[in-house]
């Protein structure tokens, strides 16, 4: 399969075709051990959706000039929200985009319609019936705007237990920085969001019994060639009823309804050029959904000047306590016994 991305270089589009997978990467370089180096600090920002837009239809691949408007759209965005003026608002009212600032999902399609090429539609396959149920039965429980009667009630990215760590490794709001570290036996990548660095042995052990979940899962890697193959199994799920799915947008994690590990996450790490690694994931869970999906996108290298912070994200940050605390306030305010 062909690789096709779009590359900004100065505000001109170069059209970068990349070679078919198995030949990406073979002059690869080496570590001093001699494994393929995939070393460095790396952002996967894109506003290429994980879904393929239904009104797009079979399209897999942007033109170079549908790909420049879209970035020009957002630019256009992010200085209209930047410069728009105060609001007043309402409590629990959209307090418009006077926080855009912060937000850095980055201004550039990757060249396709989608992340997920695989179905061709560019789409999540349909859930299995009991996928179905168990998803409706999950919203209709937990609707975004609560009520939250404990941090149970919040979702993981919430409580910052898991965000955007992977896998799979999907693009966010900010914080889309990756800092890929070698050594002999193992592979490491450091994740700007939250606070997650994965282990991932190359050594060829065999992973942990499937009584031990972790939310990150039991990664264990080997090369194949020069492409780095991650396979993931033991990722933990939530409880039956737990609302803690976010930051997830397949809902990898929600409760299927068994303690059986019914997941399987394999991801492809390759150096294209010197300044990118072309990533590719693919997700399979019977439970879940009817068949396997994957996607692609790529790590593209951070220049100098742009450095991985700590992001210091833990559960009993002040979000946690003003979510709660609000919830309070509003359950008071709407008490039938008394009016604030």
């Amino acid at each position: 399969m062909t690789r096709l991305y779009f590359r900004t270089i100065s505000g001109v589009f170069a059209l970068v075709m990349l070679a078919p997978t198995g030949a990406v990467g073979q002059d690869a370089p080496r570590t001093p051990w001699g494994d393929p180096d995939l070393q460095g600090t790396y952002t996967n920002k894109t506003i290429t959706p994980l879904e393929r837009p239904e009104a797009l239809g079979d399209k897999e691949f942007l033109t170079a000039e549908e790909v420049a408007s879209q970035e020009q759209a957002r630019l256009d965005r992010n200085e209209e929200l930047l410069y728009a003026p105060p609001q007043r608002t309402v409590a629990g009212g959209n307090v418009g985009g006077y926080n855009n600032f912060w937000l850095d999902g980055g201004t550039r399609p990757t060249g396709r319609t989608s992340l997920i090429f695989d179905p061709p539609d560019g789409r999540m396959p349909a859930r299995t019936p009991e996928g179905a149920q168990r998803k409706t039965a999950h919203d209709a429980a937990f609707p975004v705007a609560g009520p939250f009667d404990t941090w149970e009630d919040l979702e993981l990215n919430d409580r910052c237990l898991v965000w955007s760590a992977g896998p799979p490794m999907l693009p966010s709001a900010y914080n889309n920085n990756f800092m890929i570290l070698q050594t002999p036996g193992y592979v490491v990548i450091n994740v700007e969001m939250i606070h997650d660095t994965r282990f991932i042995p190359i050594d060829g052990r065999d992973h942990l019994p499937t009584t031990i979940r972790q939310w990150h899962g039991d990664a264990r890697g080997h090369w194949e060639g020069d492409t780095l193959v991650v396979e993931t199994s033991n990722l933990r799920r939530t409880e039956a009823n737990a609302a803690a799915v976010g930051g997830d947008p397949v809902l990898l994690r929600a409760a299927n309804g068994g303690t059986d590990d019914t997941i399987t996450v394999t991801e492809r790490f390759t150096r294209a050029d010197d300044e990118t690694v072309h990533y590719e994931f693919t997700i399979e869970d019977p439970t879940q959904w009817t068949r396997q999906f994957s996607g692609e996108f790529p790590f593209v290298a951070l220049p100098p000047e742009e450095l991985m912070y700590e992001y210091a994200c833990h559960e009993g940050n002040y979000s946690m306590i003003n979510i709660l605390g609000g919830e309070r306030a509003l359950e008071k305010a709407t008490a039938t016994d008394g009016q604030p």
